[in-house]
């Protein structure tokens, strides 16, 4: 027979059995949660495949992957200047299993060119880090007699029109030649193109005198003599072109570097940013990440920490704003 006191104890173990699965169930769901097995992640681009972005996107997902338990899917959500795949993030539940591989223009420039922008990127999104630079290149056509430096091409320009292709409107590129044409008294004419691809090809054919993008897509048309690249717009010249000069040669203190960096929803816990940030700064550290990075003309480099990148978006925003302003870009609905 069993004593009221004994039931009591009985009710207790039951309980304590009970507390115990369900604690071990949380700890278990948690720890699953937190290296993101179970469920895989999206990591979102707004360019077609074969872009500097989904480049970028393709060779650091499945290394994430095995470092977060879980596989990384590359997913492209293309259009509106690479602005639909910031929404689509932006609307996308903070828990680290949607992010967003971006550069430049989508964040910081694009978003500044609306009146009614889809998303505001210094609230909306989160900063995890950066993955590499992305070098703009500034290239003519071999059209352009005695022309081989870019003192040269602005020598030329004091003399009559010199044309210069972009991506676009808005694009890092358009506001490169702005800045060009500012720094150098010369007369640059920006022309734009709906994409990279058919501003390259008109440069080759001789259409336009030149053309100012990122490196990747310009880079195999310089390495077979069909573009002549005259100067990138990075800090130092770059290890993987040693002898192509840096635009602030010529112009001091001109830069104007693309980045691909990777963004998470506002509201993403500060523990699963670091640990997207941890596996992110171990993936691009790695050596033969780091070969094939520069093969794609992407110069491999993370930041300090999600708040040190944070701080370079913000910067980024607010700089890219006022050249802007001074361009007089226009904004469209």
């Amino acid at each position: 027979m069993t004593t009221p006191t004994q039931g009591r104890f009985a009710r207790l173990g039951f309980s304590l059995i009970a507390f115990a699965l369900s604690s071990s169930t949380l700890l278990h769901t948690a720890a699953r949660a937190q290296d993101f097995s179970g469920k895989p992640i999206t990591m979102v681009v707004g360019f077609a495949p074969g872009g500097s972005n989904d480049i970028a996107a393709r060779i650091i997902a499945p290394y994430m992957g095995e470092l977060l338990g879980t596989t990384v899917v590359v997913e492209n959500k293309t259009g509106a200047a690479g602005m639909i795949s910031g929404a689509y993030v932006v609307k996308s539940a903070p828990d680290g299993h949607t992010l967003l591989l971006s550069s430049l223009s989508p964040i910081v420039v694009s978003p500044q060119t609306k009146i009614k922008p889809p998303f505001h990127t210094p609230t909306d999104l989160i900063a995890v880090n950066m993955v590499g630079l992305s070098p703009q290149a500034i290239a003519i056509n071999n059209s352009l007699p005695g022309v081989k430096t870019l003192a040269d091409l602005f020598a030329l320009s004091k003399t009559r029109q010199i044309t210069l292709s972009s991506s676009g409107t808005g694009s890092l590129s358009h506001l490169t030649i702005e800045m060009l044409t500012t720094a150098s008294n010369g007369k640059l004419v920006h022309v734009p193109y709906k994409g990279g691809g058919p501003a390259v090809t008109d440069t080759i054919a001789g259409h336009v005198d030149g053309v100012v993008m990122d490196l990747s897509p310009i880079l195999p048309m310089s390495q077979d003599g069909r573009l002549n690249v005259l100067a990138v717009t990075t800090e130092n010249r770059i290890d993987f072109l040693p002898n192509t000069p840096t635009a602030k040669e010529d112009l001091p203190n001109f830069t104007a570097v693309n980045w691909v960096g990777v963004f998470a929803p506002a509201h993403t816990p500060k523990n699963v940013i670091n640990k997207i940030n941890d596996a992110i700064v171990k993936v691009v550290a790695r050596p033969d990440v780091q070969d094939k990075l520069k093969k794609a003309a992407i110069v491999p480099q993370t930041m300090e920490s999600p708040a040190k990148f944070q701080t370079f978006i913000d910067n980024e925003y607010k700089h890219y704003g006022e050249v802007m302003k001074q361009a007089r870009v226009e904004l469209s609905d």
